[in-house]
């Protein structure tokens, strides 16, 4: 995937790389309910990104590791502490059975990963997982699992339909463990509360 660099302009209107995408409660579909979502690429031809927000219920990111034959699991005990805190999240509907690693920018596989922005990048391949394994891999990292992506103007269109704000991301966004509450954060970084959506929904 090729990213598009530009920078969104002073009227609001361009491309949202790197910016975090919160939804409206108009979204009422369950993947994307209350979802804080990482803009990864945005251009003409579309979007794509990672749903921050939604972790997986029922494996571990260790767990992950051994059923993709990373590392055998006898060797789980050797596990680096830091690869044990890994978050396994819901990416998106698409490509469910695929993970997606977002990153700190401290790692980088030549023609694998892909610098998105403020120093955070992507990487889809078996490479930085078995990196993660053995200590050597980036300083702050989640995996989806899935992505979430629109097609030539649809991110654009559901924007414009109120269906998503959007704010800047920081790294307590992307990577934070307490996902539960990211959504609410991501709010307050535009100066919005729950409540505040909840009784202006459905007014223009």
């Amino acid at each position: 995937m090729r990213l598009q660099r530009k920078k969104l302009s002073t009227s609001g209107r361009g491309y949202l790389d790197g910016q975090m995408l919160i939804a409206m409660p108009t979204i009422q579909d369950e993947r994307f309910a209350r979802s804080v979502i990482y803009v990864c690429a945005h251009s003409t031809e579309g979007a794509m990104g990672i749903v921050v927000n939604h972790p997986v219920a029922n494996i571990s990111f260790a767990e992950l590791l051994v059923q993709l034959e990373v590392i055998p699991a006898a060797d789980l005990i050797q596990l680096p502490p830091q690869a044990g805190a890994i978050k396994v999240l819901k990416g998106g509907p698409v490509e469910t059975s695929r993970g997606f690693v977002l990153h700190t920018s401290d790692f980088f596989i030549q023609d694998s990963t892909l610098p998105i922005d403020e120093g955070i990048c992507l990487t889809a391949t078996l490479d930085i997982l078995k990196a993660i394994a053995r200590g050597i891999g980036p300083a702050n990292a989640v995996l989806a699992l899935g992505y979430a992506g629109w097609g030539a103007g649809q991110l654009e269109s559901e924007i414009q339909e109120n269906g998503w704000l959007h704010c800047a991301a920081d790294p307590d966004l992307i990577f934070g463990g307490d996902a539960e509450t990211k959504y609410e954060r991501a709010l307050r970084k535009i100066g919005i509360t729950p409540a505040m959506l909840s009784s202006e929904a459905g007014h223009a």
